[in-house]
């Protein structure tokens, strides 16, 4: 785990990353967000889980934590959601039904505790208002972008990420080029089935999302992007679709992956 930081007012970044053998580095991050009634989204990686837990419990008491947002049901989103939904009893889980049958290979989400959303379908937490979308690229069929209108952000989960030879904080801190080449990778690695699919009902997501007009961008593997670069990000992802099918061989092997950061910070 890195040093937690800001991405707007109360959002809290809870940041980590994964080495890519060959491409450089896959942010990995979780967001809370404090004001309200507090909700967190996505949980890191089980490499991370203790790093993980003694960051989010630093800004945050457990008793106060209300929501867990879970955008899919990969790894490196999950990792520590059991451990925080015992240390946090009053917090209720946001997640896809699909997401919420696939975790129950691992461990028992208790159904009392649990809210289902689809794409296209809105909850009310307290003062914010979530709307639940399916982002333009992924990797698991019951992935969930979420947009909260209270404030505009768009946690975009794996989609409109990218794979950089050294993380930032900030889109206006990397390179661009080096930024939208890893962006051109990470999106076509986690969804190859662009390569095939019919441009018009790819870009309908975009276009939806792009609609909402959001005021930042949090993707749970890239950098803050905020107002007027938010639309280059949209604009990107039309791209995609006519891209050839990115084929790593050996090169992208995320399991590979997390073992070797596992043995490397053991």
């Amino acid at each position: 785990m890195k040093a937690t930081y800001t991405a707007g007012p109360d959002i809290h970044v809870l940041p980590s990353a994964l080495p890519v053998p060959g491409l450089g580095d896959q942010p990995v991050h979780a967001f809370l967000v404090r004001s309200g009634l507090p909700m967190l989204v996505d949980t890191g990686m089980p490499v991370d889980r203790d790093g993980f837990l003694e960051s989010l419990w630093s800004l945050i008491d457990p008793a106060d934590l209300r929501w867990v947002v879970v955008t899919h049901d990969d790894r490196d989103h999950t990792g520590a959601l059991a451990a925080v939904l015992e240390a946090a009893p009053r917090a209720k889980v946001l997640v896809h039904a699909l997401s919420l049958t696939r975790l129950s290979e691992e461990f028992d989400i208790p159904r009392e505790r649990v809210v289902t959303a689809n794409p296209g379908s809105g909850v009310k937490i307290g003062d914010r208002e979530l709307s639940f979308h399916r982002p333009p690229t992924f990797d698991s069929p019951g992935t969930l972008a979420v947009f909260d209108h209270s404030d505009g952000t768009l946690y975009s989960s794996d989609s409109f990420g990218t794979v950089v030879e050294e993380t930032a904080r900030d889109f206006a801190d990397l390179d661009e080029a080096d930024f939208f080449h890893g962006f051109d990778v990470l999106n076509r690695a986690i969804a190859p089935w662009t390569a095939l699919v019919d441009e018009g009902k790819f870009l309908r997501p975009v276009r939806e999302l792009a609609a909402l007009r959001p005021a930042r961008l949090l993707s749970a593997h890239g950098p803050t992007v905020r107002e007027a670069a938010v639309p280059r990000l949209f604009e990107a992802m039309t791209r995609i679709p006519s891209l050839p099918a990115w084929l790593p061989g050996a090169d992208l092997d995320l399991e590979a992956a997390l073992d070797a950061h596992e043995s490397r910070t053991g």
